[in-house]
Order: structure tokens, then sequence, then C-alpha cells
């Protein structure tokens, strides 16, 4: 036997683990509420191909690549557990077992880990929470994947209405067509219809109202059997307390922006300061992808170096506020061709931070320039720290707190030399640390600080939803603080 035949044999063996691990997984989530993560990649409703890449990927941040076969032992010691709802990440399962086992069998020591989701600890599944988009734009078409996706376990969050302005002839038609296909995600997986009779669009089983209203004050959700909802408004039209408060109509329970919040609209980066949303808050912003991008690695280096100061500077792509070809807009720039020009505008994002992170005293300033490609930016952080470091520390640091901190939903890590813009779209971090880019001089750090501006901050902004609605269930092993 050759090389290649050893090679070729050794996948085919580790396809049919893969294989046998869906069904394992599937059950667990659709049966107990329990999502099976690897280094925080979610594993359910993944191909035999798609979990055999999501193993090897731990090659780019543990150093070495997490098999199959040591992964498969945990996962059949979870579904024997009396588990609640919960997120166990056999990745670190493994890897810790790894370490040091302390004698175990696969078994006690898995048991032991997950103890926080078993018997008297169990939580409790939960009825699903409604949530209403309000627009349905690039932002809005993801938040809606995303909820159909995580509606699988039948619990969780339940979207149940969509409210746009009338588009004319066709408009539910073309608006479930814009969700069926993406230029830039792809395929949405699964299926969709259209109930044109009833104004549903239904997606992978989920009835999903469509309404027409063109102000917030003309819609009774409860006519439509809505109740005690969480609506995401994504339009960007309303900022502020007054103007976002227009929402809390019959059926609304509370309303998360899409956009940096102003006043005293508390601006919240899921995995920084999602613990201080008060019970009783029904109103909160999900601050900009910018934001969400910089402050999570920003909080990580304060918390171990310091910052005493620092500057972003965001590279990043444009959006549907610029326009096709030069025409009139009320920004200075934004009016000027969006796929012909590096455009230089302005950021909230750096005087936002301070909203995020109140007890950092470094002053942050910041710009942007929107440049020709569709979706992923980049944001490059320039720090003066409170002490002097090398690259090598600051990149393991990096990397352990993308493996194991609370942060490491938020914080990716790769090493990849020829890593560029596309590789990362639909990426569901905030924000992923280039290695091969980072420099560090005594007390000065860069970093560079990819992010999809689209999808990665969906998935921020349904972190969020999930903490408000009660259904963020707790990740196990406990990560590190």
């Amino acid at each position: 036997m050759t090389v290649n035949d050893d090679s070729f044999t050794d996948w085919k063996n580790r396809e049919e683990i893969a294989e046998s691990m869906i069904p394992l997984i599937g059950n667990l989530h659709r049966e107990r509420d329990v999502t099976i993560l690897l280094h925080s990649r979610s594993l359910v409703n993944k191909s035999v191909v798609s979990i055999l890449k999501t193993h090897r990927f731990a090659r780019q941040i543990a150093g070495e690549e997490l098999s199959v076969t040591e992964t498969l032992p945990f996962l059949k010691a979870l579904t024997a557990l009396d588990l609640g709802p919960s997120q166990i990440d056999i990745g670190m399962l493994a890897a810790t077992y790894r370490c040091d086992g302390h004698g175990l069998t696969v078994e006690e020591f898995t048991a032991e880990a997950v103890a926080g989701a078993t018997g008297d600890n169990k939580i409790e599944r939960r009825e699903a929470r409604d949530v209403v988009l309000y627009g349905f734009g690039r932002i809005g078409r993801l938040l809606a994947r995303l909820l159909i996706e995580k509606a699988g376990s039948g619990n969780g969050l339940r979207l149940r209405a969509i409210v746009v302005r009338k588009g004319g002839a066709q408009d539910i038609v073309k608006r479930a067509s814009l969700l069926r296909r993406d230029s830039i995600h792809g395929q949405f997986q699964g299926t969709i219809t259209v109930d044109d009779e009833r104004g549903l669009i239904v997606a992978n089983g989920n009835e999903i109202k469509m309404i027409y209203a063109d102000d917030p004050a003309d819609i009774d959700y409860t006519a439509y059997g809505i109740k005690d909802a969480i609506l995401i408004d994504n339009t960007g039209r309303w900022r502020d307390r007054a103007g976002l408060s227009q929402h809390l109509r019959p059926g609304i329970d509370k309303v998360v922006l899409t956009a940096p919040g102003k006043g005293d609209v508390l601006n919240v980066v899921h995995g920084v300061n999602h613990e201080t949303i008060k019970p009783d808050e029904q109103i909160l912003s999900c601050a900009s992808c910018t934001t969400n991008a910089i402050v999570p690695p920003l909080k990580a280096m304060a918390d171990e170096y310091g910052v005493l100061r620092g500057h972003v500077e965001t590279v990043h792509s444009f959006t549907n506020d610029q326009n096709l070809l030069d025409n009139y807009h009320k920004s200075d720039r934004r009016g000027r061709s969006a796929p012909l020009n590096m455009v230089i505008t302005e950021t909230g994002a750096a005087s936002a931070v301070a909203k995020a992170l109140p007890d950092l005293d470094a002053r942050i300033t910041g710009s942007s320039i929107r440049v020709p490609v569709p979706d992923v930016s980049i944001a490059i952080l320039s720090l003066r720290l409170a002490r002097e470091t090398t690259r090598e520390e600051v990149l393991e640091y990096l990397r352990n707190v993308s493996l194991t901190s609370p942060l490491k939903r938020q914080i990716d890590f790769t090493n990849a030399p020829d890593a560029v813009s596309s590789d990362f779209i639909g990426s569901r971090h905030a924000s992923i640390v280039d290695a091969g880019a980072t420099k560090v001089e005594g007390d000065d750090a860069i970093l560079y600080l990819w992010y999809d501006n689209e999808f990665g901050y969906s998935c921020q902004v349904i972190r969020v939803v999930q903490h408000v609605s009660g259904v963020e269930y707790p990740t196990f092993p406990v990560p590190v603080a």
C-alpha cells in the first residue's frame, strides 16, 4: 500500500466517524436543546466534510489537528447523561482531557466537566420567545437566517413576523427570493415557500407573517397572536429612546437596535457588557459592527497589559448607504461611487468604546475608509500598553483567549500566512486576530482584526437577544476567566 493509499484510507475512516456523529449531534439538539460545539463552532446541522474541516481548523489555533477519533468518545458519553439545555464544547473536553484527565475514564471526566448541566443543576427547557424583525435589509435577512437556524430544537427564539413597507406587486415573493439566495452569503440552508394568500413566508416549517406598515403606531401585534416579543429594529431609522419607544406596542416587550444607540440607550457588546443589562430594560442597542469587532480584543489587551491610549483605523467594505455611481448624498464623500473608490468617512466606533468599556481609562480615536469589497472589513488597532511585552507573548495570549476564555465566542484567531478578506465571509465571531500581521515593539502593539461586518455582527445581535430572552444557555466546560 502506498503512502497516498494510507492517507485516503485514513480519510475514509474519519468520514465514517464524522457521519456517525451527525445523528448524535442532531438528537441532542432536537430532544434536549443541547448544542454541540467544537472550539466555539457549532456542529449542529453540519455535513460530514464540515465536521472534518472544523476539526482540522483546530490546528490553526491549537497547534495540532483535532481528530474525530478523539472527540467521538466524548460525544457518546454526553448522550448517556441526563443533560439539560446547554452548549457543550467537545473540542475543549478533548483538549483538556489530553492535557490532564486526572486518571478518569472519558465517561467519568465528561460527567464531571458538564455536571452543571445535569441532575439538580439542569435548566428546564423554556417556551419559545417570539421575535419580530422591523426591517428586512442586509442585517434583517441574516438575522432571519440565524433565527430560523436556531429554531431547530423547537425552543429558544421563534421568528414570528417581519415588518416592512409595501414594495409593490409580488412584494412577498421578491423578499422571499432575497432570503433564499444571497450574492455574498450563498443559498439559504433549507426550504422556503410563500403563502401569498395568508401573507406568510414559510422557512424550514417556520411560518413568518409579513406585516406591511409605514409606522410602528399602525401595528397591534397581538392581532397576529404575538406576545411578549423582542422586536429587532434593523432600519436604523430611530436611534434614541423616544424614537425606539414607538415600537413598544401591544405584543412587544423589548426593543433591540442594530445600530449605535444615542443618548441614554445602553450600547451592548455581547461578551463584554451584556451582563449589565437590567431585567426590566426594554430598549437597548447592539452598537455597530466595528464596535463589536474592536471592543472584545481591546478588553482582552487591557485586562492583561493595560492600555494607555489607542487609535483604530477601519478599512470597511462598502454598504447600501453609499451610491453605486456618483450621485447626491447628504454626507460629504459617500455620494461618490462605492465600487470604484476608496472613500474616507467617519466612524463612531471609537467613541462607542467608552459606552461599552466605561472602566477603560484610555483615549481611543478612530477613522474609517470604505473600500470596494462587498463584505468583510479589517480594523487596525494601534495601542500604547501600560507595560512592555513581546510579539510572541501577545500572540500566545490572544490565541488562548480565543480558545478558552469567556471571550472565545467573540475573538477568533488565525495564523494562515495567505489570509485575505473573503476567507472570513460567514465568520460567526465578532473579530479574528491575524497573527501574521500583528506587530509588537516594547509597549506598542498593532492588532489587525478581520470581521464579517454583516454575518459576524448579526451573530452578536442574536447572542444579545438570546441573553435578554433567557435562552442563552450555559457553556461547558466553563471557560477560564
